[in-house]
């Protein structure tokens, strides 16, 4: 969680740092600022863009990693006392920055990596269709509705929220049915860090089967990539429900023409079973 104020010149952090010893069980919150020796570890561990790591990027006055609960709530509090902005990171994988590209402070919380994880230590049946970069925080992976590869078979992560807790603007801790209907329909797509900080997900597994297929299809235009694309869009409204088809593009040198470029395309089809065949 990070902390920053739109005119922070005018703004005296330490008030706010009094602010949480003062209020209720805060004494153990661990804060970290930029005189603290372990301060870049922390602000660098969830920075996968490696232009947010520059000197001249703005860095945020204070990074709060909550314990407890109580310790998001208190920080509420205080930055709502002493007009001080909260960003709160999930991943870190916004392309924007949102999260740190600012004089704020961010936490993060667990990763789909994490998830998938916990999932297989105690069932090898369910499974949840969230994406599948095992870096990419819960957080603002729900926030923002999170597609994965059991898209078409099982809708988006967030379509597989059942409950959640948050704290709101008031500091208030709420549930699904406190937070009411339409609060609960703005955190599960509406993006992160819009609404509240969340504390906690409640999700719905999914079945699925003893083996799932994964292949990799990859060819540069020469090689017939551009009707590959159209005879996958031709198909792709017949295909199974089990069958999650994405395709990515990037630009490579050309192997036919020294110096010049041209576009290869990436897909890791993903079938929910045993695929018989891969050709469309």
């Amino acid at each position: 969680m990070g902390t920053s104020s739109s005119s922070s010149s005018s703004i005296d952090h330490g008030d706010f740092l009094q602010c949480l010893s003062l209020n209720f069980q805060t004494s153990n919150i661990p804060i970290y600022t930029p005189n603290t020796s372990n301060y870049s570890s922390i602000l660098e561990s969830s920075i996968p863009n490696l232009r947010f790591l520059s000197t001249s990027t703005q860095k945020p006055h204070l990074i709060i990693t909550p314990l407890q609960e109580s310790h998001v709530q208190v920080a509420v509090i205080c930055s709502r006392k002493h007009r001080i902005q909260i960003k709160v990171r999930s991943g870190g994988h916004d392309t924007e920055g949102l999260s740190y590209v600012s004089d704020n402070v961010p936490f993060a919380g667990a990763t789909l990596g994490e998830l998938s994880y916990r999932i297989a230590e105690k069932s090898q049946t369910l499974g949840f269709p969230a994406g599948i970069c095992p870096t990419v925080g819960v957080g603002g992976h729900f926030s923002g509705g999170g597609m994965g590869a059991m898209l078409r078979k099982y809708g988006l992560a967030a379509d597989n929220v059942i409950d959640a807790r948050v704290v709101d603007v008031h500091s208030r801790i709420l549930n699904k049915e406190s937070m009411e209907e339409d609060l609960f329909w703005a955190i599960r797509g509406g993006g992160g860090g819009s609404f509240g900080v969340i504390l906690a997900w409640k999700i719905r597994l999914v079945p699925i089967p003893p083996t799932v297929t994964v292949f990799r299809i990859i060819k540069t235009l020469e090689q017939g990539a551009t009707a590959l694309v159209h005879r996958w869009q031709e198909v792709a409204p017949k295909l199974p429900q089990e069958l999650y088809i994405r395709v990515t593009f990037d630009v490579v040198n050309s192997t036919n023409k020294k110096g010049t470029k041209q576009s290869k395309l990436h897909s890791t089809p993903c079938f929910l079973g045993v695929l018989r065949s891969s050709k469309l």
